[in-house]
């Protein structure tokens, strides 16, 4: 799809520029944009990769348990291609987004720290796994500054968007299969929610960026039919794949996300008609409903263990997850309470020694839950929700690290998705969407390392900070 090249161009530049950054030579379906730099080359063909379950991924074991996988070597090729990017043409592309580098690298050395300040306790903390992640997470974070530097060219934003979309229908396509009964790939089941090939939640973290590309382009007022299709296939896989991820949290993220970007696209008086309005509202109720028709059986179990409906005796024996969620965030949130300032540590609240405490009050306070879903040495499930993870991990201070990186991604994005020229501004108006829903995702995810939802996490922090698209 090629939505960032033409935004806010009249008809006829929309054609001229279609006419010349796309050709289709005879005898081929799709010719790859004219002037693709290398490093677009590079962002685009790392992106299949982030959106790919580690489990089939090439990968080398390291020294401390560490495992390097093809994910993270494309997302060190992608570093070092905005490093010579940076080299050639300077700067300047990254000073937008100086809040969040600065931000962003007050975080990642809080994190750092805290993978050794454990240590002046008596508790035991696995500093040299837990020191891994916090590398593997911090690579990551490079992801960031690299997309300002490398989207130099409306050639290379057509690449990635096509990319993208591309392989959102082939990770669709399967989760399709999977519904219908294939338990390939790890299937749940004939008509549960499925992991394609990422696993449920990353799955619905993929066909959220998709979706929202097709609805920023839409609201960006595209008027070539081409254009206008790419747009509807990216918000019709999309739609589609993020009810098969069935996250739930990915609705608290995606519903206000569609907001902000109708709220935009209006305020800039983009010349969407009101079927395109109509389009995108309606998109976002199929997809947040679609998901919620999904996960009925999760709610019913959930509303049991409210009270709300009788208890049966698979609220009490097996494992629901709404309700075992509830749980990790009340001990997450105890062990918060014990360490407020520091946390006990990056992941530290993974470890028997700063859960097991706990459990005791936990029993007290959820007598029918099943007694598989509290964790212990054997069950390491985390706290599961990012915002209670910071807090018990890295204490007040992370977690007002994070919020205020999260608030200057927002503002910077929102400088650039109202002040920028049309054409730059869907750059980090589609940030501002991908940022959001990410943070809707963490909200059922706790922080671990090399996920595709950090993936789209640190994208979105980048595309916020972009404001030269050269035209060619």
């Amino acid at each position: 799809m090629r939505a960032p090249e033409v935004s806010g161009l009249d008809s006829a530049a929309m054609r001229s520029l279609d006419a010349a950054l796309i050709r289709a030579p005879r005898g081929r379906l799709l010719a790859l944009p004219r002037g693709v730099s290398a490093g677009g080359l590079v962002l685009a063909a790392t992106l299949p990769i982030l959106f790919l379950h580690a489990d089939y991924q090439p990968a080398a074991a390291l020294p401390f348990g560490a495992t390097f996988k093809l994910s993270d070597a494309m997302v060190l090729l992608t570093a070092l291609a905005a490093a010579s990017a940076a080299t050639r043409g300077g700067l300047r592309r990254l000073r937008p987004g100086l809040p969040v580098w600065v931000t962003a690298a007050l975080l990642l050395a809080w994190i750092l720290a805290a993978t050794f300040y454990p240590l002046l306790s008596s508790r035991a903390y696995v500093w040299k796994t837990h020191l891994v992640t916090a590398g593997e997470f911090s690579e990551y974070a490079l992801l960031a500054p690299a997309v300002p530097l490398l989207l130099r060219r409306r050639a290379d934003a057509v690449l990635a968007a096509w990319t993208l979309l591309a392989w959102t229908v082939v990770a669709t396509a399967v989760g399709l299969v999977q519904w219908a009964g294939w338990s390939g790939l790890g299937g749940w089941g004939r008509g549960l929610r499925q992991p394609s090939f990422l696993g449920t939640h990353d799955f619905a973290a993929l066909a959220a960026m998709t979706l929202g590309l097709g609805l920023v382009s839409l609201l960006w007022g595209l008027e070539d039919r081409r254009l206008r299709r790419g747009a509807w296939a990216a918000v019709t896989t999309g739609t589609v794949g993020f009810v098969l991820g069935g996250a739930t949290a990915g609705v608290v993220g995606l519903v206000p996300a569609a907001i902000l970007a109708v709220a935009i696209a209006a305020r800039r008086r983009r010349p969407f008609a009101r079927r395109t309005l109509a389009a995108t509202l309606a998109a976002t109720a199929v997809a947040s409903l679609g998901v919620v028709a999904l996960r009925s059986r999760d709610f019913d179990q959930f509303f049991r263990f409210l009270g709300a409906k009788p208890t049966l005796a698979t609220t009490t024996k097996n494992i629901q997850t709404y309700s075992q969620r509830t749980v990790l965030a009340y001990i997450g949130l105890r062990i918060w309470l014990h360490h407020p300032v520091l946390g006990v540590g990056w992941q530290g609240s993974s470890e028997p020694s700063a859960f097991v405490r706990e459990l005791p009050a936990a029993h007290r306070r959820f007598p029918n839950v099943a007694q598989i879903s509290f964790p212990s040495a054997q069950r390491r499930y985390g706290v599961q929700v990012l915002y209670v993870q910071l807090l018990a991990d890295l204490g007040i201070v992370g977690l007002v690290l994070f919020l205020t990186l999260v608030g200057n991604g927002l503002l910077t994005g929102l400088k650039g998705a109202l002040r920028a020229p049309p054409l730059p501004a869907f750059a980090p108006t589609l940030g501002l969407v991908w940022l959001v829903v990410a943070l809707g995702l963490w909200t059922a995810q706790g922080l671990t390392a090399g996920l595709p939802l950090d993936a789209l996490t640190w994208l979105g922090f980048g595309l916020v900070a972009v404001r030269q698209i050269e035209a060619a």
